[in-house]
C-alpha cells in the first residue's frame, strides 16, 4: 500500500529534523504558558551560549540545587580581554582649589 503525499512529506520533514539532531515532541501545559514554552524551545533549538545558559538555569531550577560558586570568576576568565595586558591605571590628581 502506498503512502499519501502528506505522509511522505511528514516522513521527510522528520528525517531532516533527525539529521539536524532535533526532535519534535508534544508537551501539555497551561494555555497562558504557550508563548513562553515556545520561546524557550526556540532559544534552546538555536544553540549557542544563550541556549547553554538557559539550559543550565532550567536544570538548576528544576533540580532545586543552590547556585554553584565561582560563576562570576568563570565569566571573567572567559572574557576576550583576558591576557590583553591593558593598562588600567589612572593618574592621581589632587583636584582643584575652590574659593569659598
Amino acid at each position: 500500500m502506498r503512502k499519501s503525499s502528506q505522509h511522505r512529506a511528514i516522513d521527510k520533514y522528520r528525517s531532516r529534523l533527525v539529521a539536524r539532531g532535533m526532535a519534535r515532541f508534544e508537551v501539555v501545559g497551561r494555555d497562558t504558558d504557550r508563548e513562553l514554552i515556545r520561546a524557550v524551545a526556540r532559544r534552546l533549538a538555536e544553540g549557542g551560549r544563550d541556549a547553554d545558559r538557559l539550559r543550565a538555569a532550567v536544570r538548576q531550577t528544576i533540580a532545586g540545587e543552590p547556585p554553584k560558586k565561582g560563576g562570576i570568576v568563570k565569566a571573567l576568565l572567559a572574557s576576550p580581554l583576558v591576557g590583553a595586558e591593558l593598562d588600567l591605571s589612572r593618574p592621581r590628581e589632587e583636584g582643584r582649589k575652590v574659593d569659598i
